[in-house]
């Protein structure tokens, strides 16, 4: 069985207790979690911008080529320059959360739910992200217009997230404007 974690800026978490979100897709109350192959995604400062993609069965040789250079094992996770400081700066917890009272989320690869309150099993902290991409395999892309990328990527055949893009709005990272 997989390793499930809730990953956050707060280190203080003692109890997960369900909630609703009315702006996700679920408008039930839920404790969210996400397994070990799919963590790397949250290894960011909250609130940065990202873009994840990765090569699956059905990718095309002309998008592996593009992409990820053609190694089919290549993962990639891009933010904007105007978030790299951010990000190098940034210190985010790990909570590895019992399994006993999750299921998965629908299709959302990855995702789990509990509707029970959940007492995490420890808490890590991870405050070099850079290193954790390194040492997991990850290439970390910085690039200059992370919406251009993030429209080819999404047109693409490759299997994708896309965390936090919402920010990409700002046009800067925060503190700068």
């Amino acid at each position: 069985m997989t390793e499930l974690w809730h990953v956050s800026d707060d280190d203080s978490i003692r109890l997960f207790v369900p909630r609703a979100d009315p702006g996700h897709d679920s408008p039930e109350a839920l404790v969210w979690a996400i397994d070990g192959q799919h963590v790397p995604a949250y290894w960011f400062p909250r609130d940065c911008p990202r873009g994840t993609f990765w090569a699956v069965e059905t990718t095309s040789a002309d998008d592996l080529d593009r992409f990820l250079g053609g190694e089919r094992a290549r993962r990639v996770h891009a933010l904007e320059w105007g978030w790299l400081d951010t990000f190098l700066e940034g210190r985010v917890f790990g909570y590895r959360l019992p399994l006993e009272t999750f299921a998965p989320y629908g299709r959302a690869a990855g995702y789990w739910v509990s509707r029970e309150p959940v007492e995490p099993l420890e808490v890590r902290v991870l405050d070099d992200l850079p290193a954790l991409h390194r040492d997991a395999g990850i290439e970390l892309r910085v690039v200059s217009d992370l919406r251009a990328l993030w429209d080819r990527v999404a047109a693409s055949t490759l299997e994708f997230s896309g965390i936090r893009l919402r920010n990409l709005s700002r046009g800067q990272s925060p503190g700068r404007g």
